[in-house]
């Protein structure tokens, strides 16, 4: 038991303990730094740091790639309807309502017109923050008009793909998907019309495994996982330990997966040249 008492000061009885409010710095799961947000944001969410490429809301990412006042979206009135009647420990109708209030969009893609660089392109920008940018009848329609728009236009098609794969709440419906828009993409691709796929981070599941690999030319930003089965389940039913990097974009580009690993910043510069080398074939 202590033998005295200290006295406080009139100014200092009164404070109180002051703290930093939630959310003012985000630290860096490449190189550690403690960043404050605001800067992230105001620097395309990369670290200033070591460059790290964080996750970009998807309006934020069509301002940046998009020629300024182009983009015009299309399909926004196509919403999911719950096909399967699914619950688990809430309806799907109940986490899709959910989605739309954080996510925004109608569903996990948005899709239109527009032009990289002064050239007409068709592009779609997964939305991750809807549900985890999964792929149902939905995406998979919205996904399949952008094609045939781009082959009826004979412009360029592009998609920048964030996904955790098909969507479960619409079982085989989402799965479906996958051949419903490589089907597309093969019409796209016989008419001679260029297709590039931008893979971000994730890009996984049904996604990765349809047109997201299908591109003419594939790019991907800095350590995007990439794959189909999650690294444990690969590990789990091989039986053998996975080598360092294993579905990072550096080592897929390594395997001859991947053309081209570009920087958040280089990305419209690298766009709008490649739209202009591989300009569709003429009729």
């Amino acid at each position: 038991m202590a033998w005295y008492k200290r006295e406080r000061d009139d100014d200092t009885a009164g404070a109180e303990k002051r703290s930093v409010p939630a959310g003012v710095f985000t630290k860096c799961p490449e190189c550690r730094a403690a960043l404050l947000t605001a800067a992230i944001e105001q620097n395309e969410f990369l670290c200033r740091s070591c460059g790290h490429h964080f996750p970009m809301p998807t309006a934020r990412r069509i301002d940046l790639v998009m020629d300024q006042g182009t983009f015009v979206e299309a399909d926004t009135t196509i919403e999911s309807i719950d096909p399967l009647g699914f619950k688990d420990t809430k309806r799907y109708v109940e986490r899709v309502r959910a989605a739309r209030k954080t996510g925004g969009p109608s569903d996990a893609i948005r899709v239109g017109s527009g032009t990289i660089g002064g050239i007409p392109v068709e592009s779609g920008f997964f939305v991750f923050e809807f549900m985890g940018g999964s792929m149902g009848s939905v995406v998979g329609e919205k996904i399949t008009r952008l094609f045939e728009r781009a082959l009826d236009r004979r412009v360029p098609a592009l998609v920048f793909s964030a996904s955790g794969g098909a969507r479960m709440q619409e079982g085989v419906l989402s799965l479906m998907q996958m051949a419903k828009t490589s089907a597309a993409l093969g019409r796209l691709r016989e008419a001679g019309i260029p297709y590039i796929s931008v893979l971000l981070h994730p890009t996984t599941g049904g996604v990765a495994a349809s047109f997201a690999m299908l591109g003419d030319v594939i790019i991907a930003e800095p350590k995007a996982l990439i794959g189909f089965a999650g690294a444990r389940v690969i590990q789990n039913t091989i039986r053998q330990r996975l080598p360092p990097g294993f579905q990072r974009a550096e080592f897929l580009h390594e395997h001859g997966f991947l053309d081209k690993i570009v920087n958040r910043p280089d990305m419209k510069p690298t766009l709008a040249r490649l739209l202009k080398l591989l300009g569709p074939r003429q009729a």
